[in-house]
């Protein structure tokens, strides 16, 4: 289930911008309850392009510019669901979802909840999410561990664009408020889509990971553009002769323990990548979620963590540069950590 059925050698390619546009416009074609409100996503088509050609096709009373004020547009956003309508919530950058976050978490996160399940909150939040470049320390916070620890909300985190469609429609049609946390380095890139992927109907199940990379000496666990970083260093690790084994998570609530677990057992080696801090993150979870499991007993090295510099980020462009985790990085834990498991081995013979 969790490794890819595309077929790259048909496959057509497009831009990550694309991907989000035509499967918001697919959805809204298929169901006349989408809607689509946030800072200039009508009339200017999205501060990325994101939404272009959405306000032209569908008018006014779809496609909605509002006022520069996330608590109030988040929270018009929440009620139309609890309306009936199936609304996507643009923020410009999740940093600012922060001005919001009370219609986020307390409004649409707990209702169905606190209504004893007799009012579903079917409402979309989207945007670009963590690190993006020369934007400074206001404006590059990964909110992944921030919003995964809410029940009541879901929350994807799509790395290509096979994910960022299937994983939005799903989002979209899903009865539950999602959060879906895009990347804005990745607009612009361009990956293969196969026809599978390009299909109206097709949907990726939120909670599904998927294995990009088969290996069998280390799983790197990772989600969003540290899918990438991941993908560069098991490249050049490859060349050495260690094969990673990398999982794009696609979901951090809820993860896929399932896929984790299976590989950890596999290669009896973890390392978790994310462009978030350190503390309460995305790895730290895993890392729990692995001790507390049978995985655990199957390690033969400690988990690791990649993460983003444990501080606001810099804006100088060579500090911003080494705040991140890089290829070079996955290469030196990956070596560090099978270096020591072999040091081991080699110790218990004697």
């Amino acid at each position: 289930r969790t490794f890819s059925t595309s077929n790259t050698s048909l496959a057509k390619n497009m831009t990550v911008r694309d991907a989000l546009n035509s499967a918001m416009d697919e959805e809204m074609e298929r169901d006349e309850k989408v809607i689509l409100l946030g800072e200039e996503v009508a009339r200017y088509d999205g501060a990325y392009k994101v939404s272009r050609g959405l306000w032209k096709k569908y008018g006014d009373q779809r496609i909605i510019d509002t006022p520069i004020t996330e608590m109030g547009f988040a929270g018009v956003a929440v009620g139309a669901a609890m309306a009936g309508l199936r609304p996507i919530c643009e923020f410009m950058t999740f940093n600012f979802s922060m001005q919001a976050i009370d219609q986020v978490v307390n409004s649409a996160a707990k209702t169905f909840y606190m209504s004893a399940g007799t009012i579903n909150v079917p409402v979309v939040f989207r945007g670009p999410n963590g690190a993006a470049a020369g934007v400074a320390a206001q404006h590059s916070q990964c909110f992944g561990a921030w919003y995964s620890h809410v029940p009541g909300l879901k929350v994807v985190s799509p790395y290509n664009c096979e994910d960022s469609r299937g994983l939005l429609k799903a989002a979209i049609r899903d009865p539950d408020p999602v959060v879906c946390l895009e990347n804005e380095i990745l607009y612009g890139a361009t990956y293969p889509v196969s026809d599978e992927a390009l299909s109206k109907d097709f949907l990726i199940p939120i909670g599904k990971a998927k294995i990009e990379r088969a290996g069998k000496h280390i799983t790197l666990v990772a989600h969003s553009k540290a899918v990438e970083t991941c993908l560069e260093g098991a490249k050049e690790l490859a060349g050495k002769g260690i094969e990673c084994e990398v999982i794009n998570l696609r979901s951090l609530r809820p993860l896929d323990d399932e896929t984790i677990m299976k590989s950890v057992m596999k290669t009896n080696h973890l390392i978790t990548v994310e462009q978030g801090w350190p503390q309460s993150g995305i790895g730290a979870e895993i890392s729990a979620k692995i001790m507390e499991s049978e995985a655990f007993y199957h390690l033969d090295a400690p988990v690791i963590r990649l993460t983003g510099v444990d501080v606001p980020m810099p804006y100088a462009a060579g500090l911003e540069a080494i705040a991140l985790p890089r290829a070079q990085d996955v290469v030196t834990a990956v070596t560090k950590v099978l270096g020591e498991t072999m040091a081991s081995e080699s110790m218990s013979a004697y």
